[in-house]
């Protein structure tokens, strides 16, 4: 049941929404709005109410809003035909003498053409979708912020500095350094640190018991939250829990273990034994632990793993043992203004990092292999519904925010390239040529084809992998 309503739930609410906000805008600019379907395809539930026809479609991979339009003839294939092209004849049981094409023989009057709008009601309706999917998010991640409150670690000593591209003065702070004061205010948990380096402009004045690091912001520098992002929490480097199977398991490391030297370098933080693990994937390397009152040495090999680069996001090989430190987060309450602001912060967050990696992929810092399909965003659900209401919700919100951001890309049939073509042909003074508009359909469609290609390879490459490995071993290759 998981693995048919976990992704019913995520997919269908984040497209509804998303469909509903440009009905909503539609209607209330005036354009007629005769068809609102999730899903494309054969209809399996239509009901007409007003003058819309709603339909639930038999591919969940998206949906629509059909539009009276002059100018979207290329196009109204995908929204189940034009207005002329599904117009129903006197004889269909759905036909309506009193109602407007296509549901009778009314023409659609000359103001309810989604043309005949002034562009910034065209642009309102075209971002509407966006809008609604940026407030689901934001909603969402209030109730659970509201509901589950917040983590605070507490402390504010540095477990590990890895300065960012262009904020090199990050390296002046030191595992061990405790954080007195960001920008002159006293902070005295690890979420005070974020925020107050998070919220800086200009510069970040970072004041420890050494000394004060400045680190200036702006273009060509390293952004605040890169800074934020280099600069990791204190763990104490004591093994709390040892995976079963795993590396860690296999050379013998129990609960409790404190870890005093790694591959010859002295330990002071968990992120420093993480450090010297990583540089060794699928080589011995040598701890030297504390157990009780005795000291010991323990040999593991570190499993190979790909993991991103802190710094560049690069894809890289790393090292792991299958150990984890002791979490000394807490939760407190927050008060619903506390939650939205909170709220609004975590989507924003979200929002920051679609952007990233989309910069990141488009400079090639970051494979296209890490982009997901429907699959994996089924994958995801069926996982998030098992280990709580909260991490489903939690991907509900993420998955909004990255449909928002993806659908403001410049790419024809997306909103982001709908909007762009609007406002140049209204710098133009009139439409684009039929033959034009078809140019830009194309390159739309290609486009939007190419990336369901790439991720619908990357959602089954593993799972074809496994066939042809079966295959091969049947035959004997």
């Amino acid at each position: 049941m998981l693995a048919i309503l976990a992704p019913i739930l995520v997919f269908g609410l984040v497209i509804f929404v998303h469909e509903l906000g440009h009905f909503i805008a539609a209607k209330a600019v005036g354009v007629y709005a005769p068809r609102f379907s999730i899903g494309f395809g054969p209809a399996i539930f239509r009901r007409r109410r007003g003058e819309t026809e709603y339909v639930l479609a038999i591919l969940p991979l998206g949906g629509y809003v059909r539009m009276a339009s002059r100018h979207d003839a290329e196009t109204a294939f995908l929204e189940g035909g034009s207005e002329e092209q599904t117009a129903r004849a006197a004889n269909d049981p759905g036909y309506d003498p009193n109602a407007m094409i296509p549901f009778g023989p009314k023409p659609v009057p000359e103001d309810r053409w989604f043309e005949s709008k002034p562009l910034w009601a065209r642009i309102v309706i075209m971002i509407a979708g966006v809008v609604m999917n940026v407030i689901l998010a934001i909603v969402v991640a209030t109730m659970l912020a509201y509901h589950y409150g917040q983590l605070v670690y507490p402390g504010t000593v540095i477990g590990a500095a890895r300065p960012p591209a262009g904020a090199p003065e990050v390296a002046q702070l030191q595992s061990g350094d405790t954080i007195r004061t960001i920008n002159g205010l006293a902070v005295s948990t690890w979420n005070d640190v974020r925020k107050g380096i998070t919220s800086s402009t200009g510069v970040v004045a970072i004041a420890t018991q050494r000394g004060e690091v400045r680190i200036p912001l702006g273009r060509d520098k390293g952004s605040a939250d890169d800074i934020a992002d280099g600069l990791v929490y204190y763990l104490a480097p004591v093994i709390d829990t040892v995976f079963p199977d795993s590396r860690a398991a296999q050379a013998g490391f129990q609960h409790g273990d404190s870890i005093i030297n790694v591959a010859g370098q002295p330990v002071r933080s968990w992120s420093d034994m993480v450090e010297q693990v990583g540089k060794s994937p699928e080589r011995p390397v040598t701890f030297v632990i504390r157990r009780a009152e005795a000291t010991d040495t323990i040999v593991v090999t570190p499993k190979s793993a790909q993991e991103p680069d802190p710094v560049t996001g690069r894809e890289t090989t790393v090292g792991r043992i299958g150990a984890g430190a002791r979490d000394p987060s807490r939760r407190e309450t927050l008060a619903f203004g506390e939650a939205a602001a909170a709220g609004v912060r975590i989507t924003a967050s979200n929002a920051t990092a679609v952007f990233k990696v989309l910069r990141q992929i488009g400079s090639g810092a970051v494979s296209v292999r890490e982009l997901g399909g429907p699959i994996a965003i089924t994958r995801a659900s069926v996982t998030a519904a098992r280990n709580g209401v909260d991490e489903l919700f939690y991907l509900i919100a993420l998955l909004s925010i990255n449909v928002a951001v993806l659908n403001l890309l410049p790419i024809p049939i997306l909103d982001g390239g709908q909007i762009l073509i609007n406002i140049m042909e209204s710098a133009k003074g009139s439409p684009f040529s039929m033959k034009t508009r078809d140019y830009i359909l194309r390159f739309g469609l290609i486009a939007i084809a190419l990336l369901f290609a790439i991720v619908m390879y990357n959602d089954t490459r593993a799972g074809f992998a496994k066939l042809f490995g079966w295959v091969g071993k049947f035959f004997g290759a």
